[in-house]
């Protein structure tokens, strides 16, 4: 019997996946989510880029809402904007650069995750046009501009191995366990769910407090 074909892994996943790998599982495995004031703000923020509609202007066909998908790396997803950049080859012969604009709250971060995601979608786009995609853009709304990303090496180097960290976790089905309790946990909207205080206690350590806290109980009164 023929194995089952893995479903892709979301492009949304791997920003997740950047900034913490197991708020990724708990969001894309688990399918626990919470709002808070960030992740409302970037809801607003696409609801316009995730409607798809298509013109061009000078020479730049504008593509809102494409479906993007790369099987041969098992993702997929949908861009919030890729511009084709028409121009001439060597010999004369018009063609397309794609050209993807992710568009993000906030403003740049210390972070790769929004680059990875970006970098994610030129693979996509590779594969679906067999044209290179050297360069795409960040668009952040508390700057009202955007910020270009060069796909290096680098930068799809460490792109292939959030995909392979991400596809690990998807085929075993497991959650990884919560990390040092970071700054970047404060402003995580699964907090509350993720728990990494709580759940990254040792073992050892959580039974000796619960131990402790019942022998200092007082006894029940028959």
């Amino acid at each position: 019997m023929d194995e089952r074909t893995p479903d892709p892994i979301p492009l949304s996943a791997l920003q997740h996946a950047v900034y913490c790998l197991r708020q990724a599982a708990l969001i894309h495995l688990e399918r626990l989510w919470a709002e808070n004031r960030f992740t409302a703000e970037g809801q607003v923020l696409h609801q316009v880029a995730d409607k798809p509609s298509h013109r061009s202007q000078k020479g730049v066909r504008r593509v809102t809402g494409l479906v993007l998908g790369a099987p041969r790396l098992g993702i997929a997803g949908k861009a919030d904007l890729v511009e084709f950049h028409r121009k001439a080859d060597a010999g004369g012969t018009l063609g397309e650069t794609a050209y993807p604009v992710e568009y993000k709250r906030g403003k740049p971060k210390a972070h790769k995750a929004d680059e990875v995601q970006l970098c994610a979608q030129a693979l996509c786009l590779e594969e679906m046009t067999g044209q290179p995609v050297p360069e795409g853009a960040l668009f952040y709304a508390e700057t009202r501009r955007r910020t270009a990303v060069l796909f290096d090496d680098a930068l799809r180097a460490l792109t292939l191995t959030v995909i392979a960290d991400l596809r690990r976790v998807f085929d075993t089905q497991t959650t990884p366990p919560p990390t040092q309790h970071i700054s970047r946990c404060r402003a995580c909207s699964l907090s509350d769910l993720c728990r990494p205080k709580d759940v990254g206690r040792p073992a050892k350590a959580w039974r000796d407090r619960m131990v402790k806290s019942l022998l200092a109980a007082p006894e029940a009164s028959e």
